[in-house]
């Protein structure tokens, strides 16, 4: 089965959509100026909604277009060794070289007492915490939204378990996997348990050969229905937390696995818009800014806080958008001047310069456009 211009386009749009969103996820506070301090209700009620409700739904999709696209092909056609190699330079090499270049920046900036507070004391660390913020073998890594690339390496560990389970028994499996990542049950190995849902997800739609745009003329009313759930959320969150009761953690879990729907649906109404067009034709843009935006935030936090300034609702909204300035930027610098750096940083993700419109490929581009780069 092969990826079509119009599907392409919109797996990339939603990648770049989705990972903007999860900046807000990560805006650094402190105690004082939690969203849940009740300093400015309506504004925190705002912060709640962006970062722990809507937003929240960017890791389970994005995995699911993973597992998606890594079956896209059918089983007989997956190679399992080819696909660790490849995945090798793809995931692998980037997730250390971000990672383990931000834990080294903190180390040397901590020896000269810079950072103390905001980020895990790394020259005390001892030789096992220091193996988990270098490769996040049981926690967080310090580079935090890089988890997703650790769950992400399990997930294809696991891709021809995965695959075979539901493809013989989709509906048992997925209501399990379901199960696992909504009940208070422990991870395991995984940091986020939605990651291998949102994956064997993907990898089922893909093996079935389910039309993920069956449901596009009902685009509007879904996008709306999962939009109505997550303000539903954020009023429940906003009310409860910062503790959360169990029954609540599984609403926003599967509030934010609903969102696998609600994004797939937005992208259709996105994907006939000039904006969107655009969006879907940054390919490496959305990897850089997710392995490259919570260091930015950290560093913006650390300077805000030098100032003593008290105008937290002005860097929520500042210190994202700063970021993706600085991000975009950045990006564009790398891939003009320093192209073989850029490329093992977004591992070969280069973006789609000479897109054909949605729906009618270019004539010397691969029918699967630009998924056919490296995810």
């Amino acid at each position: 089965m092969q990826i079509d211009a119009t599907v392409s386009a919109r797996i990339n749009m939603m990648r770049i959509v989705l990972i903007s969103g999860i900046i807000f996820v990560h805006v650094p506070h402190d105690p004082a100026t939690s969203a849940y301090a009740g300093a400015v209700s309506g504004f925190d009620w705002m912060r709640v909604f962006l970062g722990d409700s809507l937003f929240r739904i960017g890791v389970p999709c994005l995995s699911a277009i993973s597992g998606y696209l890594l079956f896209h092909r059918g089983f007989e056609a997956f190679d399992y060794r080819r696909t660790l190699r490849t995945k090798t330079s793809t995931i692998l090499l980037p997730f250390l070289l971000w990672n383990i270049t931000f834990l080294a920046l903190v180390y040397l900036a901590q020896l000269r007492g810079i950072g103390f507070g905001y980020l895990p004391d790394v020259p005390n660390a001892t030789p096992r915490e220091m193996m988990n913020l270098a490769l996040a073998v049981e926690s967080w890594p310090i580079n935090i939204p890089l988890y997703f690339l650790r769950d992400l390496l399990l997930c294809l560990i696991l891709s021809p378990l995965i695959a075979l389970a539901v493809l013989r028994y989709p509906r048992t499996v997925l209501v399990l996997m379901l199960t696992y990542a909504v009940l208070p049950v422990p991870n395991g190995i995984f940091l986020k348990k939605s990651i291998l849902f949102g994956f064997s997800f993907g990898v089922a739609m893909a093996l079935h050969r389910v039309d993920i745009r069956r449901m596009d003329r009902f685009a509007l009313p879904v996008v709306l229905a999962v939009l109505a759930m997550a303000v539903l959320l954020s009023f429940a969150l906003y009310a409860y937390g910062p503790e959360f009761p169990a029954w609540l953690d599984m609403l926003r879990a599967v509030t934010a696995i609903a969102g696998i729907f609600g994004a797939w649906a937005l992208s259709a109404l996105l994907v006939r818009t000039a904006t969107g067009q655009s969006l879907a034709r940054l390919g490496g843009l959305s990897f850089w800014i997710f392995c490259g935006h919570y260091p930015l935030l950290i560093l913006f936090w650390m300077v805000w806080n030098r100032f003593g300034s008290a105008d937290y609702p002005l860097f929520y909204i500042a210190s994202p958008l700063l970021a993706l300035v600085i991000l975009v930027s950045t990006h564009a610098l790398a891939q003009r001047f320093v192209p073989p750096l850029h490329a093992i940083l977004t591992g070969r993700r280069m973006g789609d310069r000479k897109r054909a419109p949605a729906g009618r490929p270019h004539p010397q581009m691969k029918p699967e456009g630009s998924v056919a780069q490296r995810r």
